[in-house]
């Protein structure tokens, strides 16, 4: 039996404390904020009408059968916890200069009919064709990538890829050149450059293996989980402590002990004296973890191409408006979108807010999320990460949230959708909240920006493990679980 320290308690954390407490054991986490989920996060706002409850970080689920795996392996049933339903549509694309809207869904020939029946038989037939490629490349992922270490880049190039395989997923292309090889409507390409900012990518940059990304959630489906994301949390704080995992709130840890090239415990901040430990499982940023918990120069090297960050207006809104779960309001010009979150230090050109942003909105048909006659909208839009270097933004700067606030919310009425005489509140949360919140770096919400390869899971102390969606497989939820997984796996059973 090890003694096991797991810094940070996001789902990524709370995942492999659970996993290994199940495999015998000794398993403590330390969490600085004093609530557990990380990213997870949850906000409710009180009004005379009732309470609006928001999700802060992801609403969406998919992979679900990751979730029922990670359950069942700690000795419990996933639905024991959760309430799972099924989206459909998954996310509404409403583009620009008007025309359909369209629904995505989780069956590959409605969404097909459905492409064709907005954009017309040649869109369709396009969409499919990328279809089966995109097959490829997730089944060449799932097999190869997602459920392993992957230290280094020799271990991508040591993989017995098949010909089809390495066609399919095209090394050196980007996502957006695979669209414009693929997809001749102007919109479906638009969709697909979407998915790069999954991994807090820009498509111009991001490579074509994304486009498994869309095959994994429109393949096998988006889910709610009844009562807001953040019940995972709930579900697996409850699976730890039932586990015997020992979980502290409100301890920060402030240094990685390993001399001698292998860990040896924690230092927490307010406390004399380290916590032993034979293993470290980190999970937090990378950058955190090698700039001041371990620092270590030459990881640290590799860790400065940030990934994009998010800024959040969270809406109670009176009456209905008949919007989807999922929403996505595209710009006119998607580029000037990236050019703004981005910018290009190279030639001097700093990041800034988007004037003319793609706006996402949730809006969650649950009644526990909002009082009857209402509706509780989770809006982000692309950001820069806080800062003051050229490709990011400093949001603290007096005035620029509220302005931009009312920029975001102007967009929608131009878009058609204009509830600002209807607002009974709103709430800003930008990049610098979330760097506060989480210690996520300059609010970044996937670490680096989105590709292949990731920081390892493997540290460069014997010992130190790596989670969380700044880690291999990188980020969102089931890649974070994955993580979890693989780490556990490696680690090994106590006995």
């Amino acid at each position: 039996m090890a003694r096991i320290v797991v810094v940070g308690a996001g789902v990524g954390g709370l995942a492999t404390a659970a996993r290994l407490a199940a495999t015998g054991h000794q398993v403590t986490v330390f969490e600085r904020a004093d609530t557990v989920g990380g990213k997870l996060g949850r906000y409710v706002h009180d009004t005379p009408a009732g309470s609006f409850h928001f999700d802060t970080g992801p609403s969406l689920l998919t992979l679900p059968e990751l979730f029922h795996d990670l359950f069942e392996a700690t000795g419990a049933k996933l639905d024991e916890y959760l309430d799972l339903a099924p989206l459909d549509p998954i996310v509404r694309h409403v583009f620009p200069a008007g025309g359909p809207a369209l629904d995505s869904c989780a069956d590959p020939v409605e969404f097909a009919a459905r492409i064709g029946a907005a954009f017309g038989d040649r869109a369709a037939a396009d969409w499919q064709r990328l279809w089966r490629r995109a097959a490829r490349v997730w089944h060449a992922s799932a097999r190869d990538i997602l459920r392993r270490t992957v230290d280094s880049p020799r271990d991508l190039a040591s993989l017995a890829w098949r010909v089809g395989d390495l066609a399919a997923i095209a090394p050196g292309r980007t996502l957006r050149g695979l669209g414009r090889r693929h997809l001749s409507d102007p919109r479906l390409r638009m969709l697909l450059d979407r998915y790069a900012t999954y991994t807090g990518a820009d498509p111009r940059r991001a490579p074509a293996a994304l486009v498994a990304v869309p095959y994994a959630e429109l393949t096998f489906g988006g889910w709610y989980l009844r009562g807001g994301l953040g019940t995972l949390a709930d579900a697996l704080l409850t699976r730890c402590l039932d586990l015997g995992v020992v979980v502290r709130t409100g301890a920060t840890v402030t240094r990685i002990d390993a001399a001698g090239g292998r860990v040896h415990g924690v230092r927490l901040a307010g406390v004399t004296g380290p916590v032993p430990a034979d293993v470290v499982v980190a999970n937090v940023d990378a950058l955190t973890v090698y700039r001041d918990l371990l620092p270590h120069a030459r990881r640290l090297a590799g860790l400065a191409d940030r990934s994009l960050a998010g800024f959040v207006l969270l809406l109670g809104v009176s009456g209905s408006t008949g919007l989807a779960h999922h929403n996505v309001f595209f710009p006119r010009d998607y580029d000037a979108e990236f050019d703004a979150v981005f910018g290009d230090p190279g030639r001097g050109v700093r990041a800034r807010p988007a004037a003319d942003p793609t706006v996402f909105v949730t809006v969650a048909d649950d009644p526990m999320a909002r009082p009857a006659g209402h509706e509780a909208w989770f809006v982000l839009v692309n950001a820069a990460r806080q800062g003051t270097a050229a490709g990011a933004v400093d949001w603290r700067r007096p005035g620029l949230a509220d302005a931009y606030a009312d920029r975001i919310l102007a967009v929608l009425a131009e878009r058609g959708v204009d509830v600002r005489d209807r607002l009974l509140f709103r709430e800003v949360r930008t990049p610098a909240d979330l760097d506060a919140a989480t210690g996520a770096p300059g609010g970044s919400i996937y670490g680096t920006a989105g590709g292949l390869l990731r920081p390892a899971n493997r540290g460069p102390a014997h010992g130190l493990w790596l989670v969380g969606g700044s880690s291999h497989p990188g980020g969102g939820l089931p890649m974070v679980t994955l993580s979890a997984q693989i780490v556990a796996d490696e680690i090994g059973p106590a006995w």
